[in-house]
């Protein structure tokens, strides 16, 4: 909101921040106002109008300034908004716009993400470089330098026109992918999901099929979300402990979700060559249409993810086909799969985990309870680390 009726995309994120900061001291002793949303408006929009000025810009550029300063408002800061700023429909296109102003072609592709994850997902840097597999630092660099970028380009909110909407939709794409994973596998806390930000993901997906519903590859996004995100309720017990997909309670999914999942894949999969969210979601699918964890039809997996692997090579790819291996031609034939993935992933504790679980399957415990326990120290979810450990645990009892 701000930076569409003010621009200054970097100030804009800045005086938000001092907004919600003033929120947090202020509104617990005073109560929480009746329209936040314009509250927060108000007070960052002043915190914009004293930046500048405090500046000593130019005269033109404090004539603006003065300009824009918003009425004075009561004393609870709750000064009027008008329908534009704080309806569901304009607040939902700004929320594209801004998606697409940080997708911008003047920045890098890792650049764009990382900005979008700051701005539109709310993850802090700290997430945003797990996510990356890169030092805090260097993404800390990375987002700044994407500040400065979208200043210098002259970007303006605004929807783009429909040639240079396609052309920036991967970046959007793979931009709410990874705030959906975040969000479904936090990758820090204490907690092992951030319902926030799946649930914004899945939102802002909607959004997106809305206005591009002929690109196939946003609904193969939007079913892989829906399937995905409709095991939630299975995924954890009531004291947090994380439960994996074959010992799942399949009573607690989320029936209605999973049928709009399976639902909407047809019509993205039927059209032309799939790409990497429509065959994630077809593989999804799968896990979804199995009433147990044994009658989970696994070739089928496995002959997915070697399209996929076609499609959209990566490490965590090869790293997840490596289990639908396992399950189809043995935990030996894995782990020849995971040979050289250590110089991509040995960050991460991904890699540390699915060997261990293989050299589990393959009845060598004394490696696995290695692998497990190197899982652990690499983690920084609390949920994950409890259950590496554990896992580590009860395995020595049979390595000693």
């Amino acid at each position: 909101m701000l930076t569409r009726r003010h621009g200054q995309f970097a100030e804009c994120e800045d005086a938000v921040q001092e907004a919600l900061l003033e929120a947090a001291l202020r509104w617990p002793g005073s109560g929480i106002p009746d329209n936040p949303r314009a509250w927060l408006f108000t007070v960052a929009s002043r915190r914009l109008v004293d930046h500048w000025r405090s500046e000593s810009a130019r005269q033109a550029r404090e004539e603006r300034a003065v300009a824009l300063e918003p009425p004075p408002p009561g004393d609870d800061a709750g000064g009027p908004v008008s329908d534009a700023d704080d309806g569901a429909g304009g607040f939902a296109e700004d929320t594209l716009a801004l998606l697409f102003l940080c997708c911008h072609p003047a920045l890098s592709a890792p650049s764009q993400l990382a900005l979008t994850l700051r701005a539109i997902g709310g993850l802090t840097t700290a997430e945003i470089a797990s996510a990356f597999l890169v030092p805090e630092a260097t993404m800390g660099q990375r987002i700044s330098r994407a500040k400065q970028g979208i200043r210098k380009a002259g970007a303006r909110f605004e929807m783009p026109e429909a040639s240079e909407r396609k052309a920036r939709l991967g970046v959007v794409l793979h931009v709410l992918y990874l705030i959906f994973n975040e969000g479904y596998a936090a990758s820090s806390g204490p907690s092992m999901r951030r319902e926030d930000l799946t649930t914004e993901a899945i939102r802002l997906t909607r959004l997106l099929w809305g206005l591009l519903p002929e690109e196939h590859a946003v609904g193969g996004l939007l079913a892989l979300m829906l399937l995905t995100d409709g095991r939630r309720r299975a995924r954890s017990l009531p004291d947090g402990r994380l439960v994996p997909l074959a010992e799942q309670d399949r009573g607690l999914w989320d029936a209605a979700q999973i049928a709009e999942g399976l639902k909407l894949l047809p019509s993205v999969l039927g059209v032309g060559r799939p790409g990497p969210y429509q065959l994630q979601a077809a593989i999804a699918a799968v896990h979804a249409e199995a009433a147990s964890a044994e009658k989970t039809d696994w070739p089928q997996i496995l002959a997915l993810y070697t399209v996929l692997e076609a499609v959209a090579p990566s490490p965590v790819v090869t790293l997840n086909r490596a289990v639908a291996v396992a399950m189809v031609e043995g935990p030996r034939a894995a782990l020849d799969q995971l040979e050289g993935l250590e110089s991509e992933l040995g960050q991460g504790h991904r890699l540390d985990a699915v060997r261990g679980h293989l050299l589990e399957m393959s009845g060598n415990p004394a490696q696995a309870r290695e692998s497990f326990l190197a899982a652990a120290r690499k983690t920084r979810s609390l949920p994950e680390q409890q259950y590496l450990l554990v896992k580590a645990a009860n395995l020595g009892k049979f390595s000693t």
